[in-house]
């Protein structure tokens, strides 16, 4: 999976649900290939995309972005 594909489905999914999303459910929603988060590819969806990520139940983070956020 190339960056630009990773970003586009993060981005269509997180737009769909306001409240936001673990990584986990991401992942496991996405079906993607990956355990973690890359730490780049994260910073970088933070700059173009307009991801936050806020402290959720336990040690999970929920990431969310902004309905009118444009994709770069």
């Amino acid at each position: 999976m190339q960056y630009v594909e990773y970003r586009d489905e993060i981005q269509r999914k997180l737009r769909r649900k306001t409240a936001g999303l673990t990584w986990k459910q991401l992942r496991d929603e996405l079906d993607l290939p990956y355990d973690r988060p890359c730490p780049n590819w994260t910073k970088r969806l933070e700059d173009e995309i307009g991801l936050t990520r806020t402290k959720g139940q336990g040690r999970a983070l929920v990431w969310k972005v902004s309905v009118a956020t444009n994709s770069a």
